[in-house]
């Protein structure tokens, strides 16, 4: 029986297509109709949601939903696979339906072109037997936990960062939650996000992939899926570690006497609005002076000194030095003082402003009095002044 009634049946077409996974003892004719009737969503249609919709689509899985609504940059196309240097400025779902489709057309599509929150987590779920998780954020992996507690599906859970991955299984009647692993997010600002320590481009497809085979197994209720058990990836050893993981009876969420029985405030909960006010506060009173103003004063040979205060690895993706700007990386400006000219105008900057903001605070508190910062750093510079200065 499937989760609405009797087991769909198989056409031709889809017996055909499906050959190979109906020669398979465990899968058989009776295992793919499992896999028809099956209900999966996905949350993200990026690095994990690309070869999770991938393979889930070829394998036949009846009824596939993703959550999105971002558009496709070029930045994605190094590991987003779904999409297409044609696909650059489109919807994610967009694309995403459009290559889906042409991988099988037998597959429902269910798009929900939204951001998941606490107001509509619950209705969209609610549709699914088993729910992956391909974010790349605390707030919405906390939502999509507490949201798979509450509807009662298990949560696939994958996390990806530079040569490093995550795969679980959550939120399975007596198996452990999210929660229960990490109970608090970390302090806001500590872990950074791909966009700031990046991910090796294949990363997501190794560990989307086994997110992918822990999603068949469910829904054909066969080998042992990865319930109370945490699979660390490390590639560049390629190794995995697993690491046991119990459900907590104290847990707020999943726990014998639970405290949490709504939804809350995920952006509250992870610490956003305060580090969204942090940065804000840390930006209050800095002087900064913009990329097109910059460019005037070297234009007419009033010549700052320029220090660029990122990691020597950005300085050879892009960096101002036809303009003489000297390579001091953040941690290491309180040793190299020195190295820098008290006597004129300092300007300093980096990937987008936020980093010279603090390199500007540290100058100004060792008695360096006339320090700028670039608003918008070498970003802002490449799109008001130098196009050819690459993006990153």
């Amino acid at each position: 029986m499937g989760p609405n009634g009797p087991a769909p049946d198989l056409s031709q077409d889809e017996i055909l297509r499906y050959s190979r996974h109906l020669i398979i003892p465990e899968v058989g004719k009776a295992g793919q109709q499992k896999l028809k009737a099956g209900r999966v969503l996905l949350v993200g249609a990026g690095g994990l949601g690309s070869p999770l919709g991938l393979y889930l689509a070829a394998a036949g899985v009846g009824r596939i939903g993703i959550v999105d609504f971002d558009v496709v940059d070029e930045s994605n196309l190094q590991r987003q696979i779904l999409h297409g240097t044609r696909d650059v400025g489109r919807p994610k779902l967009a694309s995403a339906r459009d290559r889906l489709n042409d991988i099988n057309p037998h597959v429902k599509l269910v798009l929900h072109e939204t951001r998941l929150t606490r107001d509509n987590a619950l209705a969209i779920l609610g549709g699914y037997d088993i729910v992956v998780d391909g974010t790349d954020n605390f707030s919405t992996r906390y939502l999509v936990n507490d949201a798979a507690v509450l509807t009662g599906i298990p949560n696939v859970y994958g996390s990806i960062f530079r040569f490093e991955g995550q795969v679980a299984v959550f939120a399975s009647p007596g198996g452990p939650c999210y929660r229960c692993l990490f109970r608090e997010p970390p302090p806001p600002g500590l872990v950074p996000s791909c966009a700031e320590g990046g991910v090796l481009g294949v990363l997501p497809g190794i560990i989307g992939a086994a997110q992918a085979v822990e999603t068949l197994k469910l829904l054909l209720g066969i080998g042992r899926p990865l319930i109370g058990r945490l699979q660390l990836f490390d590639a560049l050893r390629f190794e995995w570690r697993e690491v046991r993981v119990r459900r907590n009876p104290a847990c707020p969420v999943c726990g014998d006497d639970p405290t949490i029985h709504a939804l809350i405030d995920y952006d509250e909960f992870c610490g956003v609005p305060q580090t969204r006010a942090l940065e804000a506060a840390e930006r209050a009173g800095i002087p900064e002076i913009t990329a097109v103003e910059l460019k005037a004063r070297l234009d007419r040979r009033d010549v700052p000194a320029i220090v660029d205060v990122r990691e020597p690895h950005e300085w050879d993706i892009a960096s101002l030095a036809p303009y003489g700007a000297r390579l001091i990386p953040l941690d290491e400006l309180p040793a190299r003082l020195m190295e820098i000219d008290g006597a004129g105008d300092i300007v300093v900057h980096c990937r987008s402003g936020a980093r010279s903001a603090k390199a500007l605070r540290q100058l100004r508190a060792a008695g360096f009095e006339r320090v700028w910062s670039l608003k918008g750093g070498i970003l802002a510079w490449s799109d008001e002044v130098d196009a050819s200065v690459p993006k990153y």
